[in-house]
């Protein structure tokens, strides 16, 4: 029973520490033939505004930018703590967040 338990263990640990490394992360894009993507949020009073932005790129050149603007219902408020200028943290109303899920194919 003891090895089974440390094994779980052993596992688990592996596992936080493979999540820890960021192999994806893209640190510069290839620009020789790419197509870039950037999607965000901006938040209004009862409904938010998603942007996307597709930048493609051709031969080191940026051939073409497309943005698009969809209106999308807002999730509300929720409270967080939020630190100020000075560094103190204190509550305040914040606007809640979409995740975003990405399929490439």
């Amino acid at each position: 029973m003891k090895k089974i338990k440390f094994s779980i263990l052993l596992l688990g640990v592996f596992g936080l520490i493979a999540c820890d490394k960021k192999e994806d992360e893209v640190h510069d894009v290839n620009k020789k033939a790419s197509i870039e993507t950037e999607l965000s949020v901006q938040h209004l009073d009862s409904t938010d505004i998603l942007i996307t932005k597709h930048k493609i790129w051709k031969n080191n050149k940026l051939f073409k930018e497309i943005i698009k603007r969809d209106t999308i219902p807002g999730l509300g408020d929720t409270i967080r703590a939020v630190k100020d200028e000075a560094g103190h943290s204190h509550v305040a109303n914040a606007k809640k967040d979409y995740e975003f899920f990405i399929t490439v194919q």
